[in-house]
């Protein structure tokens, strides 16, 4: 009977699984990558119709988030400011500033500026910021350091695996209420023991934080 596979046909098979192998892990890894880069957007800038440098608002003038941003401590959103919250200074500062022409027809004109939204939860997710940054979460932990951020872009990827590590154990995590909106706060060496206590602190129930309904209502 005549030979029907070549002598290395063997040695063929043998590399074609090897590589198939590692061709599968590639694009695993390569769609992990793809996924907090490109669908969650991860440190990718959001064009707006106005650039709003947060480092020199916030670490150079030292204007504090809650100037701008007056529903965070008390509703479910963190709004964003109005035109008139930006001519409260730019009527005086920079007048007639060609970047700030959007804000100046805004003004004149009525019509809201048409911000892009850079964190934009599913419709199924439910997210509270009064009850994160009233309960020792601070700003910094979400949306990383703005205050030195030129444009604005997601510093995490906002999945719930991610939210989860917060949820499960927010020993790890929480904060005194006076640093909520400090954004060089750094947990100190006690973490652990100082986060327990003010889990404690803020009445944080922590068997409910981890069920699907505290966030999937």
């Amino acid at each position: 009977m005549p030979q029907i596979f070549p002598p290395n046909a063997n040695a063929f098979a043998k590399w074609a699984i090897i590589g198939g192998a590692l061709f599968v892990g590639l694009l695993a890894v390569a769609l992990v990558i793809y996924a907090r880069t490109i669908t969650y957007a991860v440190g990718v800038p959001v064009a707006q119709p106005v650039d709003y440098p947060h480092n020199l608002h916030v670490a150079q003038l030292g204007i504090d988030c809650r100037y701008c941003h007056t529903s965070v401590e008390v509703a479910a959103s963190a709004n964003v400011p109005a035109t008139e919250t930006c001519m409260t200074c730019h009527s005086q500062v920079r007048v007639g500033a060609p970047a700030l022409q959007a804000v100046a027809d805004s003004w004149s004109s009525g019509l809201p500026i048409e911000w892009n939204r850079v964190h934009n939860l599913p419709d199924y997710v439910y997210f509270n910021h009064s009850a994160h940054v009233n309960n020792g979460v601070g700003c910094s932990t979400c949306h990383g350091r703005i205050d030195q951020m030129t444009q604005i872009w997601k510093a995490e990827p906002m999945t719930m695996g991610w939210c989860l590590e917060c949820h499960r154990a927010p020993e790890r995590f929480v904060r005194p209420d006076t640093e909520v909106f400090n954004m060089a706060y750094t947990p100190p060496a006690d973490q652990l023991t100082l986060g327990a206590e003010l889990v404690a602190a803020y009445h944080i129930d922590t068997d409910k934080l981890p069920q699907c309904s505290t966030c999937h209502r």
